[in-house]
């Protein structure tokens, strides 16, 4: 939410770092999809929020763009004024930003007095240093409208050889991203009526870019290294300027937009793409009088700005890539995708939508949004895993004194003579350390991961230590376990506050805390990581203990994307949408059951359900530990291996596995193994292979190696998951593509071990690992 004025506002601070933020000016002709929230304006804010949070002096501009031909075609479409667009649109922006916990410090709009005086300042300056021309040039005239075409009031084929995109505007093609003028486009057509126009002559303003080349190259070659600026930027500006600046016209035959105080073109408006990008700077004049500190101080300010990659040419900042919906691109204009307004209606909290976009931000290419992914990483990531973690620490703390604390954080002696205690603590020291370097670079993406593999952790501490079993046997140590896991959720509600702040909000609530968030190196904040059982006091009383996340099924996720295929215009004429929207009104998501069985029950396993019912997790798998008896050739396959297992409680498993290329038969003997026993048996050249032994294989797939456990592990002991819980299906029905849909998710990360995602390969005697093969794919 912004700033709400009453506070004074922000000023550059000698000796302090001063970052300027602000996200691209979203058009306020429609309502923002998912794909405008997370390129622009919620990447910005999570920087924002993490530049708070680590005490830096930091402001985060943006507003709504309400001028240009976008405005007023939506005007006609709606049959009203521009003026009565913009003020119905922007509080819509606003809302749905609000909704989004945006924290803007400044939300405004181009449709000023200052945005005039600033716009019209600075085109008297390009005059008088002689970078504009006046040129006539051809323009599409409508004779059925009796006016001139803005480009945008234009729609015809792409001319660019290999793209011919039929709906290509008449500025830009958003399929190609090349930069047009209206009459360049074939079989273009008038946007209003829909007849053909023809070329007239009109006199124009143009600004000549080939002057300033030099001076734009020189800038660029700098501020991209010093900037850290993306690969996509820097090589869509280098080919920007290698395909040589040409003069750009800057004005308009509109009535709506900022007027040109010249003469001879007082009829005409600036151009939206000269007029927008001024927007920054005249928002900022409206947050503060003194903007020139915040604008003209490059020696003490740096600027951060976000926007998708089709703004590059205007701006040549940070990028973020296209977010695309199931199968095709969001796009405003088309109203394909879930828009802003949409996602309050899916009972879904804003903090899972604010999750799912940023772990799927596209950093360095095109990425896509699809319901299914959703709900897997709120059941698998948020639900079973960060949700699971705090809830299981704070609920055990809670019990009453005979079964917990009482609701108090207990004190902890010798936590550093405890070895897994203190191995948690030198990861997590490392962790936070990777968080600030990924977020100082704005790795957005890789930052989030990162918190959330101290979430992993915590679930792999509190299993590995049997912290039930400890309060009974051991309570000095049990009391070490405890407050050294409160202190990680406060770490993550503090590292994750820029990424989903209510999340965080909830967990300070349910820590009894004021929601005030800071990771200060200047108060020792940083460095307090690596000893997690020292940042709760002890005798701190807690609040109430309440579940974070709740499941989403699939019978709703079914629904949704239902409600939400085709265009906003193919929803409203589907007569069943209304009734689809009161079922989904009345949906009530299912009670988050893991969280509470693993709470109330200190470890204990949930109640199985149906495995047709249940949702796709590592749960489902019967993954144990095997040891191979007997291993030989297939007497019908050169490449195949036919292998005894020993897969515990003198069961041995026939298993056929492909791996004559990469392993020496010699060395398949007597090795311990991860079996996965529940997969349907398959004939494989007359023999029946009963499980599948599990191997990575590297990225080009030259090389393969067993995915082995410790060992010391126990013979047919079940592979486990942290965080999930659960029995296995007895067999994996082949039609639920379970197997296939974890399979996707499983790698060896950089120390070797075997993860699902994140999450390790666990043993009761550690986790499993391969030989030599990091950042592999498991099969």
């Amino acid at each position: 939410m912004e700033d709400d004025g009453k506070s004074s506002p922000k000023l550059p601070i000698p000796g302090k770092r001063n970052i300027l933020i602000t996200s691209a000016l979203p058009y306020v002709n429609n309502v923002p999809h998912l794909g405008n929230i997370i390129g622009c304006v919620l990447s910005a804010d999570v920087y924002a929020r993490y530049c708070r949070l680590r005490g830096y002096n930091a402001i985060y501009i943006c507003g709504t763009d309400e001028y240009g031909t976008a405005t007023e075609t939506k005007a006609l479409e709606e049959n009203c004024t521009p003026k009565e667009i913009c003020d119905k649109y922007h509080a819509i922006h606003k809302e749905v930003y609000d909704w989004f916990d945006i924290s803007f410090d400044k939300f405004g709009r181009t449709s000023t007095p200052e945005q005039t005086e600033v716009c019209q300042a600075i085109f008297k300056k390009l005059w008088d240093n002689k970078w504009l021309s006046e040129n006539t040039m051809q323009q599409l005239y409508c004779d059925t409208c009796k006016k001139f075409l803005a480009d945008r009031l234009v729609e015809g084929s792409c001319p660019f050889e290999g793209c011919n995109y039929d709906s290509a505007r008449g500025d830009q093609c958003e399929k190609c991203g090349k930069l047009l003028n209206p009459t360049e486009l074939k079989d273009p057509k008038c946007k209003v009526c829909q007849n053909t126009p023809r070329i007239r002559d009109t006199d124009h303003l143009f600004i000549e870019l080939p002057l300033l080349k030099d001076r734009l190259e020189e800038y660029i070659n700098e501020t991209s290294v010093t900037g850290s600026w993306s690969q996509n930027a820097i090589q869509t500006t280098n080919a920007w300027l290698r395909d040589g600046l040409r003069q750009r016209c800057i004005t308009r035959d509109l009535k709506w937009g900022v007027p040109v105080p010249h003469e001879k073109y007082k009829e005409k408006v600036f151009y939206v793409w000269f007029d927008a990008p001024i927007g920054y700077v005249s928002i900022t004049s409206c947050y503060t009088s003194e903007w020139e500190k915040w604008w003209k101080n490059p020696e003490n300010v740096e600027l951060y700005q976000f926007m998708g990659k089709d703004n590059v040419p205007f701006h040549t900042v940070i990028v973020t890539e296209y977010l695309n919906y199931e199968d095709g691109k969001f796009s405003k204009s088309k109203g394909v995708g879930v828009f802003g307004n949409d996602v309050k209606d899916t009972n879904i909290p804003v903090e899972v939508w604010r999750y799912y976009l940023l772990t799927n931000r596209p950093e360095v290419s095109d990425t896509s949004f699809s319901w299914t992914d959703l709900q897997a990483k709120l059941n698998g990531e948020l639900l079973n895993n960060l949700g699971n973690f705090v809830n299981r620490v704070l609920s055990f703390i809670a019990k009453p004194d005979n079964a917990g604390y009482g609701s108090v954080i207990p004190d902890a002696h010798d936590a550093e003579s405890h070895p897994l205690t203190k191995s948690l603590a030198e990861k997590v020291e490392k962790f936070v350390a990777e968080y600030v370097e990924a977020m100082e670079k704005v790795k957005l993406k890789q930052g989030l991961k990162t918190a959330m593999l101290i979430s992993s952790e915590g679930n792999f501490y509190l299993q590995t230590s049997q912290f039930w079993k400890l309060y009974k046997e051991d309570k000095p140590l049990c009391a070490v376990v405890i407050r050294t896991a409160a202190g990680l959720v406060h770490l993550l509600a503090q590292l994750l506050e820029p990424f989903m702040p209510s999340f965080s909000c909830e967990v300070f609530k349910q820590l009894n805390l004021p929601p005030q968030f800071s990771l200060s190196d200047e108060r020792g904040e940083v460095l307090l990581a690596s000893r997690p059982w020292d940042i709760l006091p002890p005798s701190h009383r807690i609040g109430t203990p309440q579940p974070l996340f709740k499941e989403l099924e699939n019978d709703v996720v079914t629904q949704y994307r239902e409600k939400f295929a085709g265009s906003q215009a193919d929803r409203r004429a589907r007569d069943e949408a209304a009734n689809l929207t009161d079922q989904l009104n009345k949906t009530k998501l299912s009670d988050a059951k893991k969280q509470k069985a693993s709470s109330s029950k200190g470890g204990g396993k949930p109640k199985p359900q149906p495995a047709a019912d249940r949702e796709i997790t590592m749960a489902r798998l019967d993954i144990r530990v095997g040891k191979i008896v007997k291993a030989e050739k297939h007497p019908k396959a050169d490449t195949l291996y036919v292998e005894e297992i020993d897969v515990g409680g003198g069961e041995i498993r026939t298993v056929v596995s492909g791996l004559v290329k990469y392993i020496p038969l010699e060395e398949m003997q007597n090795r311990m193994v991860c079996v996965l026993c529940n997969l349907k048996p398959v004939k494989m050249r007359d023999i029946v292979s009963q499980a599948m032994v599990l191997a990575a294989s590297s990225s080009d797939g030259s090389k393969v190696e067993l995915v082995e456990p410790p060992e010391s592990a126990n013979i047919g002991e079940r592979v486990t998951f942290p965080g999930f819980e659960g029995e296995p299906d007895d067999v994996l029905n082949p039609k639920k593509k379970v197997w296939e849909t974890l399979l996707v998710d499983l790698n060896t990360n950089e120390n070797l071990v075997a993860c699902y995602k994140d999450v390790p390969f666990t043993t009761s005697a550690g986790v499993c690992k391969v030989s030599s093969i990091s950042n592999g794919t498991i099969r």
